[in-house]
């Protein structure tokens, strides 16, 4: 029924109107009421409520998820979006379209985030019939198990009898291409359209990594005499080299020879025998060399070993040498057994210290010689200990890790940089390429260590930025200089007035270093900053903080 008013007006129109030109309304207004019905069969309409869930480390994830929530807002659809440590485990047997978004970390495992979630599945019995999913798991094909934490909840969900929208989507470094293919095939098919002429590769293939052969230009130790660190400043030169001041580069280390040859000693065996080896022929002594992992070891390696001497092993970690002097295989034919299920040896990302734009064809490291007491006994970290042997000229091969979540802004963007010992390094590339590129935007520097004279890691370099403007202000904390020990977060605080208005202006804060405890002290003090010099509730401050993070003003690289 129309109005009153609108049955008045459209009398009056078609009163003096002749038969044709009544016909041709008819048609006209017929036309209109098509083209109507047509835009609102257009429009979506998704009756099963979707959830997109992610677990992430870095925020790549999460990167992701919030622009996909955000994509389907905008073709009409709403998506309930939420972080695995914050989901309501209760509610995964009611969902009914689930996207699930996960990276992978360390050997195979969930990000800490994703925990809860991630045991949830492996630990439970579930009934999800009635669930519609998809998993997008994010990875780096240079570590032995590419996108695993992706795999054991696709498996886990198919298993509770979840049907599948699509196949696992596996995604490498550089995920963003085969990240938004994955989800346009996700929309397809939740907006019953057809979709079989989209095909995804079940890995990303948008880049091929390249790997370079280098040569050791410079390695100095930036710690003085009398230091309890060695922190190495490492120059690399090679052809062609392209990255950014925020990237990191990956190495494969090399184990060291006098373990191979205990190794190969204890067990008797030839090392000039070949194995094959992911389909490649190779001696046993080059495998144990470079390629094969025998340094603490993961528990499922250490079970598979276990099966093979046939010896109950507790459920530890251990090193290779150590499993063969207490529980020795029985002939070098057993031993070739274990070496087949052994893992690759994992590349090390160490964040790059220096910018293209002050050392054309180089890429500097900052790499500090990790060492520690296990049985009272000195052991190294396998690739600090590998780097620090290295002479000047001698070959290294590496290849460029992307870092597309912590990146400098544009040139006119202050920045606020947290990073104590090595965690410093990407931030000496920042500045190294503000200086060289005209920046106008702001600088400040939280540095922290033990010493003043022994560790102030660049002291000089930072020195001439500082007087030639380019770093705008720095603060140093050396913890170990007096009785009471001051962190990079006591120096926060004691400028809190200051860094808050570096915040309320736009700042955009950078934390590199150790995530336990620095990582999480360095948050608590931006928190509180922002509770007392913003007069905000506990829970305002975390909003807040969660939106600079959202926004990529608030980013870590953390270890």
């Amino acid at each position: 029924m129309l109005e009153e008013i609108k049955l008045k007006s459209l009398n009056a129109l078609v009163e003096g109107l002749s038969q044709e030109e009544l016909i041709w309304l008819n048609g006209y207004m017929a036309g209109l009421v098509k083209s109507s019905q047509s835009e609102v069969k257009s429009i979506p309409s998704v009756a099963e409520k979707i959830t997109i869930l992610f677990g992430t480390e870095t925020g790549n994830s999460k990167k992701l998820a919030t622009a996909f929530a955000a994509k389907l807002r905008k073709i009409g659809l709403t998506a309930k979006l939420s972080s695995m440590d914050q989901y309501k485990l209760s509610d995964l047997e009611k969902e009914e379209i689930l996207l699930v978004i996960i990276s992978t970390h360390g050997e195979g495992e969930p990000p800490a985030a994703a925990k809860k979630f991630y045991d949830h599945l492996q630990n439970n019995q579930l009934n999800l019939s009635k669930l519609k999913y998809s998993v997008l798991a994010l990875g780096d094909t240079a570590y032995p198990l590419f996108c695993k934490a992706g795999e054991d909840i696709d498996v886990k969900l198919s298993g509770f009898g979840a049907v599948s929208l699509h196949a696992l989507q596996k995604c490498d470094a550089d995920y963003e291409q085969s990240a938004n293919e994955w989800f346009d095939l996700i929309v397809e098919k939740l907006t019953l359209k057809q979709s079989a002429e989209i095909k995804l590769p079940s890995v990303s293939t948008s880049r091929q990594r390249k790997v370079y052969e280098g040569k050791i230009n410079s390695k100095v130790n930036l710690n003085g005499n009398g230091s309890l660190k060695e922190t190495f400043h490492i120059e690399i030169e090679a052809g062609e080299l392209q990255y950014e001041p925020d990237d990191s580069i990956g190495i494969i280390p090399e184990n060291p020879v006098a373990t191979v040859r205990s190794i190969i000693n204890l067990t008797g065996v030839n090392g000039l025998e070949t194995i094959f080896l992911k389909d490649q022929e190779i001696s046993i002594e080059e495998s144990l060399n470079e390629k094969l992992n025998i340094f603490f070891l993961a528990e499922r390696v250490v079970k598979k070993y276990a099966a093979i001497v046939n010896q109950e092993i507790p459920s530890i970690r251990m090193d290779l040498l150590d499993l063969i002097k207490i529980y020795p295989p029985k002939n070098a034919v057993q031993f070739k057994e274990i070496l087949i299920v052994l893992e690759p040896i994992a590349p090390r990302l160490y964040s790059i210290s220096s910018s293209l734009t002050a050392h054309t064809g180089e890429v500097h490291i900052t790499v500090a010689r990790n060492c520690f007491q296990l049985d009272q006994e000195l052991r190294h970290g396998l690739c600090s200990n590998y780097l620090s042997q290295f002479e000047e000229g001698t070959s290294i091969k590496f290849y460029v890790h992307r870092n597309l979540q912590f990146k400098l802004p544009s040139a006119d963007k202050d920045i606020i940089m947290i990073g104590p010992g090595t965690g410093v390094a990407p931030f000496r590339a920042f500045i190294e390429d503000r200086a060289n590129t005209g920046a106008t935007g702001k600088s400040w520097l939280f540095f922290g260590d033990q010493h003043f004279t022994t560790d102030f890691l660049y002291q000089t370099e930072w020195q001439g930025y500082l007087a030639s403007g380019v770093l705008t202000k720095m603060n140093v904390a050396f913890s170990r200089d007096q009785q009471e020990k001051i962190y990079v977060q006591h120096k926060m605080l004691y400028h809190a007035v200051e860094l808050y208005d570096w915040l309320m202006n736009g700042a955009y804060v950078f934390v590199c270093g150790a995530k336990n405890p620095m990582s999480l002290d360095v948050e608590i003090a931006l928190l509180k900053i922002l509770e007392t010099e913003g007069s905000l509730s506990a829970e305002e401050a975390q909003n807040f903080l969660n939106q600079l993070s959202a926004e990529n003003r608030y980013v870590k690289d953390v270890y």
